[in-house]
């Protein structure tokens, strides 16, 4: 038996095992599929949205919205919807993760200053006269930064951005007006 043990082991090569485990089940097939289309056409410009509304970790905003749409996929009513949930998830998570920064460092006893550096991807994303443009547009209240980069840069129609952002149409209005002018403002001012 040892004999038999010792040549089965030295004579046959392991056979290769599957990095992923087989999706079986055709509702699984088709959020992978989906994902993989959404992930495909999508990343790149969710990304530059997180970047643009201010977040300090854009990679790790988009990765934790995939991760959020990956879990509820089955509850989405159409798969069209995945893209505007996926907008209004990075918008969300942008938003709280600026808050819990914010609180943060509130809480530190002896704040420190500290440059804050954008990352590489953030630099590729931008050309050397959009960044006075992006540095008024930070310093715009969250509402506000949301409304036109949502407008303005992605072309949202105003139902659209009040879905993204959990508001009004009314709301959005008032928001990209204000943002208008307060960008406008500095804008002026730093010429």
């Amino acid at each position: 038996m040892r004999q038999h043990l010792r040549h089965e082991a030295g004579s046959a090569a392991a056979p290769a095992v599957p990095l992923a485990p087989a999706v079986s089940d055709p509702a699984d097939l088709e959020r992978e599929a989906g994902l993989a289309r959404l992930f495909e056409l999508h990343y790149s410009s969710m990304l530059r949205l997180a970047v643009l509304l201010g977040a300090d970790d854009p990679e790790n905003v988009v990765a934790e919205a995939y991760y959020q749409i990956y879990r509820k996929w089955r509850r989405l009513r159409d798969a069209e919807a995945a893209e505007a949930y996926l907008r209004s998830t990075v918008c969300n998570l942008t938003r709280m993760r600026i808050r819990h920064l914010q609180v943060a460092r509130k809480h530190v006893e002896k704040p420190a200053q500290v440059e804050v550096v954008a990352s590489a991807e953030s630099t590729a994303l931008l050309h050397d006269d959009q960044r006075v443009l992006i540095d008024a547009l930070q310093q715009l209240p969250a509402r506000q930064r949301e409304a036109l980069v949502l407008r303005h840069w992605l072309g949202l129609k105003e139902s659209e951005i009040a879905a993204a952002m959990g508001i009004s149409c009314g709301s959005v209005k008032t928001h990209t007006a204000r943002g208008l002018a307060a960008l406008t403002q500095a804008m002026e001012a730093r010429r």
